[in-house]
């Protein structure tokens, strides 16, 4: 076959397609009479699509028997797994332990108690305070005790004025500066009402001590309407045996509402015994009782008794260590490492921690004494120890600088050791001003802390343990020793519902670096060295 015969037989083999499948190229009329390039398609007449069931023809289905048969199972399991469910929740509430309720709680109680006992000292009178609210802040300070800022003359009850301040402290005006802004940062202030604090018996002559309380009464209406939020006086047990002293406790705590805040009356006593404090916070009624008891009984044992005679009054029990007789903690821990602990010892007992300036730092107490009237002198307060010295800086110490103390000295080599002893407390001085916020922040966020409940754990000459607890909150034990070798804490707890002690604690905070936070403590082992204290946590079991 020739070229010409196979185009002829394919032009044949196009011509007898269907004209659909026919080509849509070329010139010329397609079969039918259609222009060759249309295209014709084919569609059904009716296209079926599915609708479902109509109104009627569902309700001839929904009367079978089957359908009725399912509706009911499907009903019955849907309530009774319903049920089931609810049940099971009653359960579950009704085994639940009960969460216990939270004791009321003031605002003296919610952080640790700051006394500014000579305002001078700390920086420059009432101005100066305000000035350093920040720093007092950072502290999670909730109570600042200022004063005594009245005039007097030691002894001398005719020049007592509780109502006018001290012209070298500062004006009243000074004051309700110093409010304000203390009020705006949450911190409440208490105002020492102390009449002969110059001199001593502070209450003068018991003779007067009727017409004194009088003063006192009228002094504290007078300050707290200035916008105070508390009045502190000191020797407690003579004043409120006062018959004004009625008068004065319903001038501080009467007349509030459950809208208006709380005002605290704070009493100081020292030299009477654990049962004696306890007798009179319930016979006084004051909100919060400072005494020496920590600073009078040295021993482990004692301190131990102590507590367990207290602990139950724990929401009107003030803790120091020199605070009462508003000495600095240094006087009585005389190194670092007993600072640390005995800030960590403070700030975990059952009660408010109460501090005098400059402990959160370790202020060295001012052993010199002024030999015109044989008082000790207030030393100064030393600020910006946690911020980075520039060049050229002068560090403060005391009632000198760096700079005035090489100009007194001109010995190369007594300068010398000088310079490196101050930096050397500057140093010292940040460490543990963190080391004080670390614990009052920790007291301010574990319940266990701030109002749990309280257990002897153990007590020996120069050491104690003890646990807080709160219902289903973390679990701490305090352990501590003061003394000077190694000591073995064998702990023991008293059976106790609800309470037990596991055979393991983690660190939370340590004094030295042989307990790393968050390692694990045997407590079964436990052993400190001298001057170590430890915070251990363990959780809630149920």
């Amino acid at each position: 076959m020739n070229k010409d015969t196979e185009l002829d037989m394919k032009e044949v083999e196009l011509n007898e397609l269907d004209p659909e499948k026919q080509p849509m190229t070329g010139d010329g009329q397609a079969p039918g009479g259609e222009k060759n390039g249309s295209v014709k398609l084919k569609v059904p007449d009716d296209e079926v699509t599915f609708t479902g069931l109509s109104k009627e023809e569902l309700m001839k289905v929904a009367g079978t028997p089957g359908w009725v048969r399912t509706r009911w199972v499907l009903l019955v399991l849907f309530w009774l797994g319903w049920i089931g469910m609810l049940a099971g929740a009653i359960v579950i509430i009704v085994q639940a332990p009960r969460c216990k309720a939270i004791p009321e709680m003031n605002w003296w109680n919610e952080g640790p108690v700051y006394q500014i006992t000579d305002l001078e000292a700390f920086s420059r009178g009432l101005k100066g305070v305000e000035e350093k609210l920040d720093d007092i802040n950072q502290l999670k300070v909730k109570s600042l005790v200022i004063g005594p800022l009245h005039t007097v003359q030691a002894n001398q009850m005719t020049g007592l004025n509780l109502q006018e301040i001290s012209a070298e402290l500062g004006k009243a005006e000074d004051l309700d500066s110093l409010l304000k802004a203390a009020h705006k940062k949450g911190i409440s202030v208490v105002l020492d009402l102390t009449p002969n604090y110059k001199g001593n018996p502070v209450w003068f002559d018991k003779t007067d001590l009727t017409e004194i309380m009088e003063k006192v009464k009228t002094a504290a209406e007078f300050w707290l309407s200035k916008g105070v939020d508390g009045i502190k006086i000191s020797d407690l047990g003579i004043a409120s045996i006062s018959p004004e002293w009625a008068k004065l406790r319903m001038a501080v705590q009467g007349n509030g509402t459950d809208d208006t805040k709380k005002r605290a009356l704070m009493g100081v006593v020292n030299n009477i015994s654990a049962n004696e404090v306890s007798q009179l916070v319930n016979v006084s009624g004051v909100d919060l009782i400072l005494s020496d008891l920590l600073s009078r009984n040295t021993e482990g044992k004692e301190r131990i008794e102590v507590l367990k005679t207290l602990h139950s009054e724990q929401r009107k029990i003030g803790w120091g260590l020199g605070a009462a007789q508003k000495d600095h903690l240094s006087k009585r821990a005389t190194t670092w490492g007993l600072i640390r602990l005995y800030q960590l010892l403070l700030f975990t007992l059952p009660g408010t921690p109460v501090f005098t300036y400059g402990d959160e730092i370790g202020l060295q107490a001012n052993q010199m004494s002024n030999k015109a009237n044989q008082t000790r002198e207030a030393p100064k307060m030393v600020w910006n120890v946690e911020k980075e010295e520039t060049d050229g800086a002068k560090v403060s110490v005391g009632v000198f600088s760096l700079s005035l103390i090489k100009r007194l000295f001109a010995l190369s080599a007594v300068k010398h050791f000088l310079e490196f002893h101050l930096q050397s407390n500057h140093t010292e001085y940040a460490e543990i001003r963190k080391w004080f916020r670390s614990l009052s922040d920790l007291r301010g966020k574990e319940r266990s802390l701030l109002h749990g409940d309280y257990y002897g754990l153990y007590s020996s000459a120069k050491s104690l343990s003890f646990l807080r607890v709160w219902d289903q909150s973390e679990r701490y034990i305090t352990a501590v020793n003061w003394g000077d070798g190694l000591e073995e804490l064998k702990l023991n707890l008293e059976p106790t519902e609800g309470v037990e002690l596991p055979e393991t604690a983690k660190v939370k905070l340590s004094t030295d670096k042989d307990f790393e936070v968050d390692s694990t403590v045997n407590l079964k082992d436990l052993k400190l060295n001298a001057g170590q204290a430890l915070l251990l946590q363990f959780p809630y079991t149920g």
